[in-house]
């Protein structure tokens, strides 16, 4: 890994969110997870939760698959699991839904640790979800069609959140526990080396200040 590498790497890493987080309803078009992940990855969304859709989770799209490295997806077999998982996590989830109970998406606040809780392309949020929800909220439609794609709706939510954030300064420090940055960067930059400790059960090699692995500090050496 180049300095600059490393340095591109923990630059993203202190701006992640760890407590801004999305939930995905059975979301399963591949085009549009991949879009999703994308502007998670923008915004700085730290992790995904996703019900599977008919049992499974598209991996196929190569634009997801990538996406996934930098933002880890986690899989659920219902929302229920989804919902419980990221509450006890502390978040308020808010559900992106048309109704006559939902107010305008840019009204509410998210520098609190919020879940946004996005549906399936066709059906939406289901009723099991909705009534899980803390919060509705609705995308403002002016023209004749009543919804937009999931994956601009959830882009649009994210930007609100980060626009929010951002004001209230919420970038400007690392967020991050330090267990869990250092976990990640070394995921990020040594991916082959960071599999191989998880397939064999043992510990990352310390990083050094120029992000180079301490082999000589480390019990496993290759």
């Amino acid at each position: 890994m180049t300095p600059e590498r490393y340095r591109r790497l923990r630059a993203v890493l202190d701006r992640r969110q760890p407590d801004l987080l999305v939930v995905l309803d059975e979301v399963h078009k591949p085009h549009n997870i991949a879009a999703i992940l994308r502007s998670c990855d923008a915004v700085g969304v730290a992790e995904v939760h996703a019900v599977k859709a008919r049992g499974y989770v598209h991996r196929k799209a190569t634009s997801a698959a990538g996406a996934r490295r930098w933002v880890p997806v986690v899989e659920h077999p219902g929302v229920a699991a989804a919902i419980d998982r990221v509450r006890a996590a502390g978040c308020r989830v808010v559900a992106a839904h048309p109704g006559p109970a939902s107010v305008d998406f840019r009204t509410l606040d998210y520098t609190g640790p919020t879940a946004l809780l996005m549906g399936a392309e066709l059906p939406g949020v289901s009723p099991a979800a909705l009534a899980l929800a803390d919060s509705l909220v609705t995308i403002p439609m002016l023209g004749m069609v009543t919804s937009l794609n999931v994956s601009v709706a959830t882009a649009l939510l994210l930007y609100e959140a980060q626009r929010q954030r951002e004001a209230a300064g919420l970038y400007a420090a690392v967020r991050l526990d330090p267990e869990r940055y250092g976990r990640t960067l070394f995921e990020w930059g040594y991916p082959d080396v960071a599999a191989h400790c998880r397939a064999h059960g043992i510990d990352y090699p310390p990083l050094d200040a120029e992000g180079i692995p301490r082999w000589q500090a480390w019990p496993h050496k290759p």
